[in-house]
């Protein structure tokens, strides 16, 4: 069945945002900024689950958050979770808060990735195990991988995991799924048997009051369901690829440099 977009959705006034923003001159400060500092794909899926799963809060806290972690782990985090007993992640990360994360929801979170390295030998790997390509769309996936990361949590959700099967929208995993996946000017990918026409939008309140202004939902709440039902919308103009504009769409809440004009172009407003 032929999806028919919404009426306030138009697909060149998305590109011609898509096209001002697709740069990574547009990035600072998103944590997505330190995955450009890594090479190796094993270093960056590390990486980026790290700085998306800290990805709440005022920006500037998160990124000396992120950063505070990263020096620690050295020039290789994938080496350093295989090589580094969880008694020495505690005795190095026990001085860590950001906001409601504690030391040790951080630590049980690296207990949860050496678990995964272990046993799949990457994120990706464990990822590609879950996935089906008759899904439509990541969540199965995505909701295995998630359980075998929080064996560190004994199977429940905290500050740095939420767990999807229980509504969350799961904004930042849905975000650390975008820059595995996708790539582009700003998103590295890398994930290449991942279809990007899978993923769900990163759906936070600013996206939210964003695509409720484009009549992409009229959903009360920003969870799970309505995440699926505004990557819908997106998906009727751009079916392999529904998650392409939530880059260049943040801008205009992240960047004090951003053109709000842009936006009300989108809108339909100029």
């Amino acid at each position: 069945m032929k999806v028919i977009p919404p009426p306030a959705i138009n697909k060149p006034r998305l590109e011609r945002l898509y096209r001002a923003y697709n740069s990574r001159r547009w990035v600072h400060p998103d944590p997505l900024e330190y995955l450009y500092h890594y090479r190796d794909p094993l270093d960056q899926e590390i990486v980026g689950l790290i700085a998306s799963c800290l990805a709440y809060g005022r920006v500037a806290q998160i990124l000396r958050s992120v950063n505070w972690v990263l020096d620690k782990m050295g020039p290789s985090p994938y080496q350093f979770l295989q090589s580094t007993r969880t008694g020495s992640l505690q005795k190095r990360f026990r001085n860590f808060k950001h906001r409601f994360t504690t030391s040790e929801e951080l630590i049980a979170l690296f207990t949860g990735m050496k678990h995964v390295l272990g046993r799949y030998g990457s994120l990706y790997a464990c990822f590609l195990y879950a996935f089906e390509a008759d899904d439509e769309d990541i969540l199965p996936a995505l909701s295995r991988m998630v359980r075998e990361l929080t064996v560190g949590f004994k199977g429940r959700c905290n500050s740095l995991l939420p767990l999807p099967e229980k509504g969350s929208a799961c904004k930042r995993l849905n975000l650390f799924l975008r820059w595995m996946v996708r790539k582009d000017h700003v998103d590295p990918g890398g994930w290449g048997d991942v279809p990007a026409a899978k993923l769900i939008v990163p759906l936070d309140t600013h996206m939210y009051r964003i695509c409720f202004s484009l009549k992409l939902t009229s959903r009360k709440n920003a969870d799970m369901r309505t995440a699926m039902e505004i990557t819908q919308a997106f998906r009727s103009v751009q079916p392999r690829d529904p998650v392409r504009y939530d880059f260049a769409l943040t801008r205009l809440g992240i960047r004090k440099d951003a053109d709000p004009n842009l936006l009300l172009t989108v809108c339909g407003r100029r």
